[in-house]
């Protein structure tokens, strides 16, 4: 996403940016990155304004609509498939792709001395192909 959205900008995300868009995708709200960042509301809701709402409008071909809420961006941006968690299993030449069905919760998110630590549960869903699969298992 973020070569995507730095090619809608024209040129690379600044960290600053990466940060506050990392924040929203995580479900947290203008407020309370300002909170984690110990920056002013009023302040990042501007610079999301002139930044990365101004990207995602531009990239997802948006640019009359208006954005109600920041979860719009969000909305929007899951509904194009940048949330999509679908991953496959890395293919050699003796293994076959296994789609996983991954679900990732980031429970916090701490900024501080110039590093971002997240806290998450993942959750994989890995099918099995067939019902001799599951005999060789319980062996």
């Amino acid at each position: 996403m973020y070569i995507d959205l730095a090619s809608a900008k024209g040129k690379n995300l600044t960290p600053v940016e990466k940060i506050h868009l990392c924040g929203l995708l995580c479900g947290y709200s203008p407020a309370e990155i300002a909170e984690k960042l110990h920056k002013s509301v009023n302040g990042i809701e501007v610079d999301f304004s002139n930044t990365i709402y101004q990207y995602v409008k531009h990239l997802l071909n948006r640019g009359d609509e208006k954005i109600e809420n920041w979860r719009n961006i969000c909305q929007w941006l899951e509904e194009v498939g940048y949330k999509n968690q679908q991953t496959e299993q890395s293919q050699s030449k003796n293994s076959m792709q296994i789609p996983l069905d991954a679900k990732i919760h980031i429970s916090n998110i701490n900024i501080e001395n110039q590093q971002i630590e997240f806290g998450m549960f993942i959750q994989l869903v890995i099918p099995l192909p067939s019902d001799t699969s599951k005999r060789n298992l319980t062996k």
